[in-house]
């Protein structure tokens, strides 16, 4: 099948444009915890503030989104956070507590390793 000199180009599907109304006295809240978990339908975040010295906290937030939803978000947020880092820089994030623990053993670093470099 060839295209004639004068076919037109397949259309693309058009946009729906959301009109999205955020409430004047919706409430902001800060979390700095995520669990999530998830089912074969569903993949659920529960959204925390965790406080330092605190020893339990509540999950603020339920957030439950379709597996095709939820990586849609992860392909949002990974260009939200492209484009911060354009502008701002890149975000350092803290090393885990593995990488704090592991982070000075190197493979092959032993004590006689180290024994053997003082001699040569």
């Amino acid at each position: 099948m060839t295209d004639s000199p004068g076919a037109k180009p397949p259309q693309q599907p058009k946009r729906t444009q959301i009109k999205l109304e955020i409430p004047a006295d919706l409430s902001a809240q800060y979390v700095n915890f995520a669990m999530i978990t998830h089912s074969m339908s569903e993949i659920i975040f529960d959204l925390a503030q965790v406080l330092p010295g605190s020893p339990k906290s509540r999950v603020q937030s339920r957030l439950i989104f379709s597996p095709t939803n939820a990586k849609l978000l992860h392909k949002a947020l990974g260009e939200t956070i492209a484009k911060y880092e354009s502008r701002h820089g890149e975000i350092k994030v803290p090393p885990t507590l593995a990488d704090q623990l592991f982070s000075t053993m190197r493979v092959g670093d032993t004590a006689a390793d180290d024994e053997g470099q003082a001699d040569e």
